[in-house]
């Protein structure tokens, strides 16, 4: 199917240098206030990019759950296919996209465990029902049928109808902290405007336009 004709100009607003904040976490904070009331769609959804062993990239979609001057946080299966390639290679890449606000912020880092401590602290604001699937999923592993999947959720759920349900120990959170910042604002004609922050050796971020 040829699709080449789906097109659209992007006409919303511009980015110029002297807007920038020198701070790419202030940006992202005006940035994510902005998505989160516009956006209908979760405006939390990010991409998290990592690459396997084999050199083969995999991509899937994480969401943002708080985020500081340290890094950006979410929270996965500790044993799921992410999690592996992040042992393996802990350099990763973040994208977040806001269509409604002709918007991408591309965020590329280096990712780490939160502690333990910090997971449950987190764990024990989830709903019940999904502390409870946090328990059940192999996340990435090959199961035999949703109805498997099914009956171990309630098996568990009948395990935890009383009391606190604990953190399972396969399960937490990871930080990215961020080396590059790059935030993307659609423009007519394809120019788009791009700004990217780079750290330098000494900590301090630059900020560079590039090419759209």
């Amino acid at each position: 199917m040829d699709v080449s004709q789906f097109r659209r100009e992007y006409l919303q607003d511009g980015l110029s240098r002297d807007k920038l904040n020198p701070n790419p976490v202030e940006q992202f904070s005006q940035w994510f206030e902005q998505a989160r009331q516009t956006n209908k769609s979760d405006p939390t959804a990010m991409v998290l990019a990592t690459v396997g062993k084999d050199g083969m990239p995999s991509q899937r979609t994480v969401l943002l759950k708080y985020y500081d001057e340290q890094g950006f946080v979410f929270f996965t299966n500790l044993e799921s296919r992410k999690a592996t390639e992040i042992a393996g290679n802990p350099k990763v890449s973040l994208l977040m996209v806001w269509l409604d606000l002709e918007r991408q912020i591309i965020i590329n880092g280096v990712a780490s465990k939160i502690s333990a401590a910090e997971s449950a602290k987190y764990f024990m604001t989830r709903p019940k029902d999904s502390q409870i699937a946090a328990w059940v999923s192999s996340q990435s592993h090959v199961i035999s049928s949703r109805k498997m999947l099914m009956q171990k959720f309630s098996e568990m759920k009948r395990k935890f109808s009383e009391g606190k349900i604990p953190l399972p120990s396969f399960w937490g959170g990871y930080r990215v902290e961020p080396l590059e910042i790059e935030f993307w604002q659609g423009r007519e004609n394809r120019l788009h405007d791009r700004f990217m922050y780079k750290k330098d050796e000494t900590g301090i971020w630059k900020i560079e336009r590039l090419a759209p």
